[in-house]
């Protein structure tokens, strides 16, 4: 056997294995992802979603009201955004008034010196 590829020798550029590390398995890039086996993670989530559930019926909450209590918050939102630039619009339109006759008066005598 050649030592200078040896993979058990520890070279100079040998960095160990990080902790928890268990070595290559087939579904590790989906293990990461989930954050654990498919089957744990179903199962917690399993768990979670009857605890969440019971507590929203004893809520009186359904997932339709959910629903509809978020898209009321959101319309309410872009109904206040848009009442925000009417307001700033009528600003603009207000200062226009007295602003651009003032600057027009001030070019037209600017000019005539």
């Amino acid at each position: 056997m050649i030592v200078e590829h040896d993979p058990r020798r520890r070279g100079p550029n040998y960095e160990a294995p990080p902790p928890g590390y268990r070595g290559y398995t087939a579904h590790s890039g989906l293990r990461q992802f989930l954050g654990g086996s498919p089957a744990g993670v179903f199962l917690r989530l399993l768990f979670l979603s009857v605890l969440v559930g019971a507590f929203m019926a004893m809520l009186g909450l359904t997932p339709a009201r959910l629903f509809w209590h978020a898209y009321d918050t959101l319309r309410w939102l872009i109904d206040l955004g848009f009442a925000a630039f009417h307001d700033f619009g009528g600003w603009i339109l207000a200062g226009a008034v007295v602003v651009v006759p003032l600057w027009l008066i001030s070019r037209l005598f600017a000019v005539s010196k």
